[in-house]
């Protein structure tokens, strides 16, 4: 399997088709590359090169117990960038993603990178504080937490319901994609799983976000129960200059499996602007 090794040892998987202008994905917690399978066959079609990472602890790569952080995860995707040589990329985020596609972009830079999009996205910061009054509080994720330590193969398979709004009135339910979810979910390390819970809910994304100086896309459900959109993208679209908001009406944290139509044809639009 490709693969890079950073400078602590860690093996990174990736997956890199076709030719063209590369775009980027970078999956959200607790999941895999290959939760970006329906976005990346649609832009390999479209004639783009298409990367996507198992970020350290997830899937395929090592199964850390250190470097579970976002400084860390940003210049992970740093080394895959720079060991691909890409240039002019699109960087491509959901959820955990979106966070590290702002560190990455506030830490090294946007020398390699053409725009950013950032897909029910965790900043600029989940944990509700004096600071950031609209977010959610440490028992909600002291819970999410709770869940991983204690059954982990079960609090996974129950918490696709509100990822993809399956808990909703009238909802059609997919249990393929459920159990994909929690296939990807079980690959990945129970500690780096358990770690990263207080990496994407408690890392302060807003000087990253000022930082960022390409055209940037939010993306956002008004109907995510994971990543509520009040103090996530409706307050990132405010701190990335210029950045460019779509509000979706009624969709759920998991839109690019639930809608991925929509989601594909608005990421080509974007992309192609």
């Amino acid at each position: 399997m490709p693969s890079i090794t950073t400078a602590d040892g860690t093996e990174i998987y990736y997956k890199d088709w076709g030719t063209g202008q590369p775009i980027v994905f970078s999956h959200g917690w607790p999941l895999t590359a290959d939760d970006w399978d329906n976005q990346m066959l649609f832009f390999l079609a479209q004639g783009f090169r298409v990367i996507a990472h198992d970020r350290r602890g997830h899937g395929r790569s090592t199964q850390t117990w250190t470097g579970n952080e976002m400084d860390t995860y940003a210049d992970d995707l740093a080394a895959l960038t720079a060991a691909l040589d890409l240039k002019d990329a699109v960087h491509v985020g959901h959820s955990t993603g979106g966070g590290e596609v702002a560190r990455y972009l506030g830490r090294h830079g946007s020398q390699r990178v053409a725009k950013a999009v950032l897909i029910g996205a965790v900043p600029p910061i989940m944990l509700k504080t004096a600071g950031n009054p609209g977010g959610l509080p440490i028992d909600v994720f002291d819970g999410i937490r709770a869940g991983v330590a204690g059954n982990r193969a079960e609090f996974y398979r129950d918490i696709t319901l509100p990822f993809y709004g399956y808990n909703r009135p009238g909802a059609k339910i997919s249990e393929g994609i459920r159990q994909h979810w929690w296939l990807q979910g079980m690959m990945g390390g129970i500690k780096a799983h358990y770690d990263c819970v207080k990496a994407f809910s408690e890392t302060d994304f807003t000087e990253d976000l000022k930082k960022i100086d390409v055209p940037t896309f939010v993306m956002h459900g008004d109907d995510d129960q994971i990543v509520p959109i009040g103090a996530s993208g409706l307050l990132s679209a405010k701190l990335v200059k210029g950045a460019e908001l779509k509000v979706y009406p009624g969709l759920p944290h998991g839109m690019c499996a639930t809608h991925p139509d929509i989601i594909n044809a608005d990421l080509l639009a974007f992309i192609r602007k």
